[in-house]
C-alpha cells in the first residue's frame, strides 16, 4: 500500500494585533495614526516542534507579530490592499510558512460600523 503525504492543516494564529499607524488616503488619516487591527492565520506543520520541543523547529509567532506591527507602522500605507499584500508576502518569506490568511481592519473608518477591512489568503 502506498503512503501519500497529506498536507498539514496546522495553524498558528495571531488575533487582533492592535497598532497605531498612518493608513488611508484622506488628509486626516495621513496626519495622525489610527488604530489598525491585524489578524493572521498561518499554515505550518507543528509536528516537528511538538516532537522535539525545540523553538527552532517552530514558527516564532511573537517575532513575526512584532515584524508585522513594525511593517504596518513604518509603511504609512495609502491602501489596506497594499498593506495586507505586504504582510502576506512577509509571512510567506518565513521558514515553515506554507500559507497565510491576513485580515486588516480599521475600526474608525466608517461611522456606524464596528470596522471595515480586507481579508486575503496567500500560499507558497
Amino acid at each position: 500500500m502506498n503512503q501519500t503525504t497529506q498536507p498539514t492543516s496546522d495553524k498558528i494564529f495571531v488575533n487582533n494585533l492592535r497598532v497605531q499607524a498612518i493608513l488611508g488616503i484622506y488628509p486626516l488619516e495621513r496626519e495622525r495614526p489610527q488604530e489598525v487591527v491585524i489578524s493572521l492565520e498561518i499554515e505550518t506543520d507543528c509536528s516537528k516542534a511538538a516532537a522535539s520541543k525545540d523553538l527552532t523547529d517552530s514558527l516564532d509567532y511573537a517575532t513575526l507579530a512584532d515584524a508585522v506591527a513594525e511593517l504596518t507602522i513604518t509603511g504609512e500605507y495609502l491602501l489596506i490592499e497594499t498593506l495586507i499584500e505586504d504582510i502576506a508576502q512577509h509571512c510567506l518569506r518565513q521558514p515553515l510558512v506554507n500559507g497565510v490568511s491576513v485580515q486588516v481592519e480599521k475600526p474608525q473608518a466608517v461611522q456606524r460600523a464596528d470596522s471595515v477591512g480586507v481579508r486575503i489568503y496567500r500560499s507558497n
